[in-house]
């Protein structure tokens, strides 16, 4: 038992994400499971989350996975976490998940958790923070960014804000006018050529047998 108890940390740091529902509450602030955060950053992140938790009686877990498996909605596999880790703090608990496969989280907890964090700050951490810091592939700044801002909010000071995605890199999925007035003499072109096809050659054809009979 005594040796279980000593492996019990160890084992949970590598914890996959059938192991991390099985398991108790944490005794750590950061679970890396997907291995993609460095020791400075587990432990500045771990001494925050401490002081955090001493200072308003908040805790935040932050946890990484490389993907879900048995559950594709990150926010209702944080909620799970938050559930079965913190059962009798569940109120003022919360959980920061990152998915490093879909370069998307969560940020999730108990009601006065939520209720102090703020829709505002939660909807921007997950649509800004995770999404820009892991596409760069991020995941140290990922983490400490987020955690800064939620920190931040629970202490009452002003939130440091989200990144910003530099120009030259956002990903454009649509066409501007320009392009796609430039593509329209070119498809005009391929519609006439088909229509010459379709109706003129099967005339031509049947004139060619008609004088040959």
């Amino acid at each position: 038992m005594a040796a279980s108890l000593v492996l019990a940390p160890a084992q949970l740091a590598q914890a996959s994400e059938f192991d991390l529902l099985a398991a108790s509450s944490p005794s750590s602030y950061v679970i890396d499971d997907a291995a993609v955060l460095n020791k400075t950053t587990k432990k500045s992140v771990g001494d925050a989350l401490k002081t955090l938790q001493e200072a308003t009686g908040y805790r935040l877990e932050v946890a990484t996975v490389r993907k879900l498996e048995f559950e594709s909605d990150a926010f209702a596999f944080g909620d799970k976490l938050v559930g079965k880790w913190f059962p009798d703090a569940k109120d003022k608990s919360g959980v920061l998940l990152v998915v490093t496969s879909g370069k998307d989280g969560a940020l999730t907890g108990g009601g006065k958790f939520m209720s102090a964090v703020g829709d505002d700050l939660i909807d921007s951490i997950v649509g800004e923070n995770i999404p820009i810091l892991t596409d760069e592939e991020k995941y140290n700044e990922t983490i400490t960014s987020s955690v800064s801002r939620v920190v931040a909010k629970l202490n009452g000071k002003e939130d440091p804000g989200a990144p910003e995605r530099n120009a030259k890199e956002r990903r454009r999925t649509y066409k501007t006018k320009e392009e796609t007035n430039a593509k329209k003499p070119i498809t005009g072109t391929i519609v006439l050529t088909l229509l010459f096809i379709s109706f003129v050659v099967p005339m031509l054809q049947y004139i060619g047998y008609t004088n040959s009979d």
